[in-house]
């Protein structure tokens, strides 16, 4: 009996005989087969194929090359007799069925669907098209033929892929395209055949509110963009929609709100205004000045009302009034908000609109509370504003958002100081009902010397405990010698006439770190952190902390991180003014750099040694004991790490600034936080002043770009990167800049251009010594060469990674060696074998705790066994990975196993 021929073009270019893989030779080879595949059993004229093979500049001896390349292709379907490569008067043909190419078979489906009367056979036909895809059509070739008939494949395969959307909505399967259907509005934003498509997606999964505003939004950019009306289709559409009802459904999401605030009192009224907004308009803006108790009273009613959002609940601090840090861009909340939401940072859209888009897509319909606490204006918080009418905002700030009130219906809520009454019970529920009792006029002296104020009223609250020898008409008294006639006229100037108060009462030792927490950098401060800002020993600082926190002036949480209100870091800094000094501030950046070093050890071994300057007297050095606790610090410091970092460029510590980038780099990596990799590395590169700091930071800078597929910024910065390192001649910087290259490339899916430059690394790092990255490149070279079909070349440095990774106990990088060569065995027919391997690659990043490749690996290993006909197990594994791609947002893999899974059961997962 014959064997079976494929030949693939919906993705990586290869054939298959009797399932094993044919070794079709270096890429213009491949294209040949490809020029003639696309036309099987047509001829195509010598000019026709040159054309398609070189372009308009073919070289010299062009038609002996092609004929040699015909021979060898010959040689390699020599064991079948199903498939010829034929010579006619003018050119060649590939005759065989015309089923042997996946491109035929897909065409015949796609047409096939197009003849059915049943939306059911539509669908289930389309499916079976769509499921012949691999990836981008034509992979593996390159040329300007190959360029065009890609883009005209891949209009083929989307115009398949809304006919197979638009059969599956008639059998109201819309909640189940969402995922599909928000890619395709992203990508075509004013296709309105696409924007009709969502808009019945999220109808029927009872977003209908959704839907609606999309409409809008689609009307708006025709309007703006094209000076056109959306068609009468989508009017139609628009006009039924109108009159639906809606259907809720409920998602679970994360809970991010702070603790409750203990001891709150009164604001009866203001939580009635919250009710009532909350009921109506959905967005409420709490106004007042800074002490006031705007987020006490937020995170009040949040707590008080959770039952009403089972959904979640999201919080942001926009810092808008903070003394030393910028207010947050609103689109870094959003990346936060979405990370939140559980997508991956791979799958966070790189374009700001995109971003704002899916934001308003994840939150529509979903009963979520967002609390936006401390926003300067409006401007900063109408991007986050949810989509749909069932989530419900909360706003703070001391700015009346007029621009949120007037445009977007915000509820305004004037926040003002307590009621007497209030005050009083403020303050007897911070110093007991008995001293209350006992100095009732005194009491209400304090009151009105607080102003009301809420912050000024713990801050006393806290002197009175910390001083019980003295009566409260005597603290009352103290309070009035320092001048407080104009608190009437304004009774937020109470917190620093307080603050200065409580801050005579301090020791020096007190004062001195009380001002040196003013100016350091980041939202809160650990430990260790805190302790070598100010000198002193661990637990030195730990009393001098506590005794801070007893007079109200800090909050001290989970994992002793130190915060303070910024109206008292305000304060707290100009007293630091008074010191001069830059001595603290260099400690707390050597705490920070040395700490990430001892951590990035932990959780990257392996990586090249990095020479550290020497550690500023007193500054301590936080070491975990294990990886688990080298993340978890990381964890911790994520916020705070940046701001060291900028403090370090404010002052010129340029060599500090690059360090803090390339030893957060593991931890980024390994935690997805692109965001802050591609923000500490862009500061790096404007302070790199040394030639061999630019190369590290614009390679890495290169390859987290090339990680969001932002793939010109990152070719722009490899480039500079390979010129310095070439003047710098460090062969382990030359070896990784070409390293790099060599990743870009690949993803780019130019894998012979990537060979090059990994083998061009080969050198560079064997003169550096440099054995474990030597086998990385050894592997990359491997996964490239097993990409374009030359299996043995890929085997032979595969296995050679493999032997090094060995020697040097690297258990992760013979994961990817483990990797590399179930891929080869897989695409030479020996299945058990690439089952073997992929299935210890899964046994070391499941030891590593890394579920984001080893979901990719589950999706490989399902390839072998299908291969071996073991449709239960591809099952299993396909359905395993799909879980975890789901978990982590990565949508268009998902997608992918999903019509993988289809292969298997017609009904789909």
């Amino acid at each position: 009996m014959a064997s079976a021929v494929e030949i693939a073009l919906l993705g990586e270019v290869n054939a298959r005989v009797g399932g094993r893989i044919v070794e079709l030779g270096p890429a213009r080879q491949r294209c040949v087969l490809a020029a003639l595949a696309v036309d099987v059993n047509k001829a195509v004229s010598v000019a026709q194929l040159t054309h398609r093979v070189w372009g308009d500049d073919p070289p010299p001896r062009s038609r002996a090359t092609l004929h040699s390349y015909l021979s060898r292709l010959r040689q390699a379907f020599a064991g079948t007799d199903q498939i010829t490569l034929a010579s006619r008067s003018n050119g060649y043909v590939l005759i065989a069925d015309a089923q042997t190419v996946d491109l035929t078979r897909f065409r015949k489906l796609r047409d096939e669907a197009r003849h059915h009367n049943h939306s059911q056979d539509v669908a289930h036909v389309l499916e079976q098209a769509m499921a012949l895809w691999r990836g981008e059509p034509l992979t593996g070739i390159g040329g300007e033929w190959a360029d065009v008939t890609r883009e005209r494949l891949a209009q083929e395969r989307d115009a398949a892929e809304l006919d197979r959307i638009d059969a599956r909505l008639r059998l109201d399967q819309g909640p189940e395209l969402l995922a599909t259907t928000s890619v395709f509005v992203t990508t075509w934003p004013l296709d309105e055949r696409v924007a009709g498509q969502h808009m019945q997606a999220l109808a029927q999964a009872g977003r209908i509110s959704e839907a609606l505003e999309h409409f809008r939004a689609v009307r708006t950019r025709l309007v703006e963009d094209l000076g056109t009306e959306p068609g009468a289709e989508l009017r139609r559409l628009h006009e039924k929609l109108l009159i639906s009802d809606e259907r809720p459904q409920q998602v679970d999401v994360p809970r991010q709100l702070p603790s409750a605030p203990a001891q709150f009192v009164g604001r009866e009224q203001d939580l009635m205004q919250l009710d009532n907004a909350m009921r109506t308009v959905g967005v409420a803006a709490i106004a007042g000045a800074g002490g006031m108790g705007k987020t006490w009273l937020a995170l009040h009613w949040a707590h008080r009302n959770l039952h009403r959002f089972p959904d979640g609940q999201l919080f942001v601090d926009l810092r808008g009034f903070s003394p030393d840090e910028a207010p947050m861009e609103p689109d870094v909340a959003i990346r936060g908000f979405l990370h939140a939401l559980g997508l991956d940072a791979n799958r966070v859209p790189a374009d700001p609109h995109a971003r704002a888009t899916l934001f308003r897509s994840l939150t529509a319909d979903r009963r979520i509370l967002i609390v936006i606490d401390n926003a300067v204006d409006a401007s900063q918080v109408v991007p986050i504003l949810p989509g749909g009418g069932t989530c419900r905002v909360l706003v703070t700030s001391r700015n009346r958002l007029l621009g949120l009130v007037t445009a977007h219906g915000a509820r305004p809520v004037g926040l003002d100081v307590l009621a007497e009454g209030d005050a009083s019970t403020l303050l007897a529920n911070r110093i007991g009902a008995t001293r209350l009792t006992g100095e009732p006029l005194a009491v209400a002296r304090l009151v009105d010397l607080c102003g009301g104020l809420p912050l000024a009223l713990s801050i006393v609250s806290a002197r009175v405990l910390t001083e019980p020898e003295l009566s409260l008409a005597a603290i009352a008294q103290q309070l009035e010698e320092l001048g407080l006639g104009a608190l009437d006229a304004d009774p937020s100037v109470s917190v620093p006439v307080v603050l200065s108060w409580s801050y005579r009462a301090l020791s020096q030792h007190q004062k001195d770190m009380f001002a040196l927490l003013g100016i350091a950098p980041g939202e809160d401060i650990g430990l260790d952190a805190a302790a070598s800002l100010t000198g002193v020993s661990k637990e030195d600082a730990r009393r001098t902390l506590r005794a801070l926190e007893q007079a109200s002036l800090v909050t001290i949480g989970s994992g002793f991180r130190t915060r303070m209100h910024d109206l008292v870091r305000a304060y707290a800094a100009e007293k630091a003014k008074q010191t001069n000094s830059d001595e603290p501030l260099r400690r707390l950046v050597d705490h920070h750099t040395h700490s990430a070093h001892a951590n990035d050890r932990l959780i990257d071994p392996h990586r090249p040694l990095i020479e550290l300057p020497d550690l500023t007297d007193k500054a301590l050095v936080t070491s975990a004991n294990d990886k688990a606790g080298a993340l978890a610090w990381f964890d911790a410091e994520r916020a705070t790490r940046q701001a060291v970092q900028q403090a370090a460029a404010a002052r010129g510590w340029n060599d500090r600034v690059v360090l803090l980038a390339r030893i957060s780099h593991a931890y980024h990596q390994l935690r997805g936080h692109l965001d802050d990799e591609l923000t500490m590395w862009q500061t790096a590169i404007d302070a790199a002043d040394d030639p061999a700091q630019r190369v590290v930071a614009h390679r890495i800078m290169g390859s987290s770009l090339g990680q969001v597929q932002r793939f010109d910024e990152a070719q722009h910065h490899l480039d500079a990167a390979l010129e310095l390192a070439e003047q710098v001649g460090d062969p382990l910087q030359l070896g990784d800049t070409r390293g790099t290259l060599a990743w870009l490339w690949a993803n780019r899916g130019e894998f012979q251009r990537a060979i090059q430059h990994a083998e061009a690394s080969l050198p560079h790092y064997r003169e550096a010594g440099n054995q474990m990255l030597l086998a990385m490149a050894h592997n990359n070279i491997g996964y490239c060469a097993a990409e374009i079909g030359n299996l043995d070349q890929a085997r032979e440095h595969a296995t050679t990674a493999l032997d090094i990774f060995v020697r040097l106990a690297d258990r992760y990088g013979q994961a990817n060696a483990f990797d590399t060569l179930g891929r080869i065995e897989h695409q030479s027919g020996n299945h058990a074998e690439s089952i073997k391997l992929y299935r210890d690659t899964l046994a070391i990043y499941h030891e590593e705790q890394d579920s984001y490749h080893e979901a990719s690996t589950l999706r490989d290993l399902g390839h072998p066994h299908l291969a071996l006909g073991d449709h239960a197990a591809a099952e299993a594994v396909w359905r395993a990975a799909l879980d975890q791609f789901e978990q982590q947002g990565r949508t268009e893999e998902a997608d992918q196993v999903r019509k993988q899974l289809a292969t298997l059961d017609p009904q789909g997962p």
